[in-house]
């Protein structure tokens, strides 16, 4: 297919793939199927309905919901109407998306359900160009708008009789007004995190968004073949360019996951051949893998780490673009019939790859699963690259690494380490803040990513630490902390970790236990302990959590070294304010809310502690 913008795209895809199942849901415990022509049909009559309440280029309309059928088709009516998507996480609250509203201008609001909406009638007096609201799963929100009038909100079901009424006596042509964008014009507005402060509306125009799409697509092969489980946010840049547009533009099947929680009983389902994750994901397979493996019998483990042995071998020889010899390719078969086929099982048998994104992986655990011939390939971007600006390949898959530049965008490596980024992939700046958008995109058309990263023989990109992330301690030594967090994050009894140490003189970390393992390690040992504030304070606890730390921290530097940690008796979450909604810690917030526990650390702690 030949297309110019989203909306283009989608008519295409519909047209090619009109009697194809592309959309699945789970409803009453049956995955239920929506054929290409049915989506079509669908985004046809809101897109109709749209256009009667003078949604038109310039018009911007939110979505705040979970994944579904339902975002996706809400999406593409949005952009083949003419409008603007402003995409909200539905775990933001009510002040954030009434920020997010207010400061978007949007005219209209897609929610998903009634909790959603009422955070909209809780909020509804400071978003001045709020008109109307539409409740996606058709029940009946409570509650009047500010004026008091009921018709400003309305159920999705409604708004599609509305939109096919409106469509026969209006005479309007569907295929017509898909082709009516243009390729500049803006097609989503996302709001990044905001872990420094007010997130900042990043202006993605369609060409962004297509260029992006088939550029990564040189480097990831993707087609109608392929089956896809979608649980990151859609709200996400990364779910959206590639779990959302990409995959139907190849003509993919796409099944919304239940929930974050379903995802793995949902893999056992729908056999998925490709799925894209954030690092968390994949670290929390690896340490229920790891916990699976603790409680079998001895010979089991020991056949289970021999196999992962010899996939290292493997993997080791593939990075070298050498191939196996008789005997070790004879011991890796072994070694997929024993330990890597059960694996596979455990992720629906059908994976061709995985794909990482929206944060950096740890090496062991790539490591870990290429061994088990499960491929993550990593790759990386920002909202503002919309996303993809690196991508690995298949045939050299590097661990630690993120990949290789995709066709027609530029990088290359400022003085001081930063990564500086050109190309089509570029947004158009940030909504009514043009300070901000010169800050971030020089004169010569360089956007400045703010991270730190180098580039290795093959012209695969390491990422190493964002660029205000870099701790510098008394002693001047430089630390990168995402490199310490990813030696944490394969330990068994670690969770969660916040490094600290920027003007200290030690490196330290605020670590987020493992509550699940640790509490079994208790049981089975007998310790009287009840509730995870005792569990953090148990002598034992620490000693054991902190003997994990001390071993991974070998291959660092001395003065690089977590020295102490202080366990902290509750996770990090979004509700909680110290997680954004891509999963990401605030330090700002963390160190804030920890204040006296971070003190507790360096208390009379400058003897024995020096950087040198």
């Amino acid at each position: 297919m030949s297309y110019r913008t989203i909306s283009e795209m989608f008519y295409q895809t519909t047209e090619k793939f009109a009697d194809k199942h592309l959309y699945y849901e789970k409803k009453q415990d049956r995955w239920q199927g929506l054929r290409g022509k049915d989506i079509r049909s669908t985004v046809e009559e809101l897109a109709f309905a749209l256009k009667s309440h003078g949604v038109q280029n310039g018009v911007h309309v939110a979505i705040v919901s979970n994944n579904s059928p339902r975002w996706a088709m809400s999406d593409y009516a949005i952009l083949c109407a003419g409008g603007t998507t402003v995409a909200i996480y539905p775990v933001l609250p009510p002040d954030q998306i009434a920020y997010i509203l207010t400061n978007s201008e949007s005219k209209m609001i897609f929610v998903e359900n009634e909790e959603q909406g009422a955070k909209i009638l809780e909020i509804w007096d400071e978003c001045p160009n709020l008109e109307w609201v539409v409740v996606m799963d058709d029940s009946k929100i409570t509650g009047k708008s500010p004026d008091g009038d009921q018709r400003h909100i309305t159920t999705y079901i409604e708004l599609l009789d509305a939109g096919a009424e409106h469509g026969r006596e209006a005479g309007l042509d569907f295929q017509a007004m898909c082709m009516e964008a243009t390729p500049d014009d803006l097609l989503t507005l996302i709001y990044t995190s905001g872990t420094t402060g007010k997130p900042k509306g990043v202006m993605l125009t369609h060409s962004n968004l297509v260029t992006n799409i088939e550029a990564a697509l040189t480097h990831i092969s993707i087609n109608d073949e392929d089956v896809l489980l979608s649980f990151l946010p859609l709200s996400h840049s990364f779910e959206r360019m590639a779990g959302h547009f990409l995959a139907f533009s190849r003509g993919a099947v796409t099944y919304y996951a239940e929930s974050i929680e379903q995802v793995g009983a949902n893999m056992l389902e729908v056999h998925p051949t490709v799925l894209l994750g954030a690092p968390r994901f994949y670290e929390k397979v690896y340490n229920r893998v790891l916990a699976g493996v603790a409680k079998t019998p001895a010979l089991r483990q020991k056949i289970f780490w021999w196999a992962i042995g010899v996939g290292k071998e493997v993997l080791a020889l593939n990075l070298l673009r050498k191939k196996p010899g008789a005997w070790l390719s004879w011991k890796h078969g072994l070694a997929n019939k024993l330990v890597y086929s059960k694996l596979l099982e455990k992720v629906g048998g059908r994976i061709r790859f995985f794909v990482s994104g929206s944060a950096p992986l740890s090496a062991a655990i790539a490591d870990f699963f290429g061994a088990a011939n499960m491929t993550i390939l990593e790759g990386y971007g920002l909202t503002e690259t919309s996303p993809a600006v690196t991508v690995s390949k298949l045939e050299l898959f590097k661990t630690g690494k993120v990949g290789p530049p995709i066709p027609g965008v530029e990088v290359r490596i400022a003085a001081d380490g930063e990564i500086l980024v050109r190309g089509p992939n570029i947004m158009k700046g940030y909504f009514k803040n043009d300070e901000a958008t010169r800050e971030a995109i020089d004169d010569d058309n360089w956007f400045h990513t703010g991270d730190i990263g180098e580039f290795d023989d093959d012209n695969y990109l390491k990422i190493t630490d964002r660029k205000k992330n870099i701790l510098v301690t008394s002693g001047g030594k430089n630390v990168v902390p995402a490199a310490l967090e990813n030696a944490l994050a394969v330990l068994a009894n670690v969770d969660q970790v916040c490094i600290l140490g920027d003007g200290r003189n030690f490196i330290s970390a605020l670590v987020v236990p493992n509550f699940e393992a640790l509490s079994a390690y208790a049981a089975e040992r007998g310790l009287n302990i009840s509730g995870n504030e005792e569990l953090v304070n148990h002598p034992e606890i620490i000693g054991l959590v902190e003997k994990e730390v001390e071993q991974a921290m070998e291959p660092f530097a001395r003065y690089e070294k977590i020295k102490k940690i202080a366990l902290l008796p509750q996770e990090f979450t979004i509700d909680g304010g110290e997680l954004t909604p891509t999963l990401k810690v605030k330090r700002k917030v963390v160190l804030e809310r920890y204040s006296s526990v971070i003190e507790g650390i360096y208390a009379g702690a400058i003897a024995d502690a020096p950087t040198g």
